[in-house]
């Protein structure tokens, strides 16, 4: 039998907000100023690690000298110009959200994003950070997805056991992070495909359609 569930720990990119495509314009940009023609291609392995990863994965492939406070102080200079107006909340954010409030759940942020990028999106989409009760960053934490301490931190600043949270993700090192959590997990498939996100629990093409399920153990 299921534990009540507690709290609902939620992803950001790709599960409050599309911006995959900026991000990565973005570090293609960043690369292309140091003479490397990077493809979108090359970043997929590393969506929902963080950009330490994400940039520095792709730098690995073509032997580029990384200097990771600059290159990603780069670009997130270019992404925030790039998404200034162009993001909204991915479709049915604010009725989830609801949801969660009438059954009195807790809310966590935890994504592998560093705080800048963090609260740009927010800024960008209307949500403050203010409306979760507890929100946790790249820079909060030591070892990124797969690994499950970002999930394990938010839990802990909820006061909620992991047992007891349901974690929404939407890529494949977020729902094997969520599970090495002993959390369960909600898969939203804005970036991979169900069977790429094997494992998960409930499956949904967005929050619009999310099961009603995943909230009711």
């Amino acid at each position: 039998m299921l534990p009540m569930l507690k709290a609902v720990i939620f992803d950001m990119d790709g599960v409050l907000v599309d911006s995959e495509e900026y991000i990565c314009r973005a570090a293609i940009a960043m690369f292309g100023e140091h003479g490397i023609d990077a493809q979108p291609e090359d970043f997929l392995p590393f969506v929902g690690t963080g950009e330490d990863r994400y940039l520095g994965g792709v730098a690995e492939k073509y032997n580029f000298d990384f200097d990771l406070e600059r290159d990603k102080t780069r670009t997130y200079a270019i992404y925030a110009e790039i998404v200034h107006g162009q993001l909204d909340p991915l479709p049915g954010v604010h009725e989830f959200f609801e949801k969660c409030r009438e059954r009195g759940l807790l809310k966590a942020l935890a994504t592998s994003a560093d705080r800048v990028k963090m609260e740009v999106n927010l800024r960008e989409i209307g949500i403050p950070v203010e409306s979760f009760d507890a929100a946790v960053n790249g820079l909060d934490v030591t070892h990124k997805k797969p690994n499950p301490e970002v999930f394990l931190t938010a839990a802990e600043r909820l006061g909620a056991a992991p047992e007891a949270c349901l974690v929404v993700e939407d890529a494949v090192n977020g729902v094997a992070a969520a599970k090495a959590a002993g959390m369960h997990c909600l898969a939203l498939m804005t970036s991979f495909t169900e069977s790429e996100l094997a494992g998960a629990d409930w499956y949904a093409n967005t929050l619009a359609d999310a099961p009603i399920a995943a909230l009711k153990w």
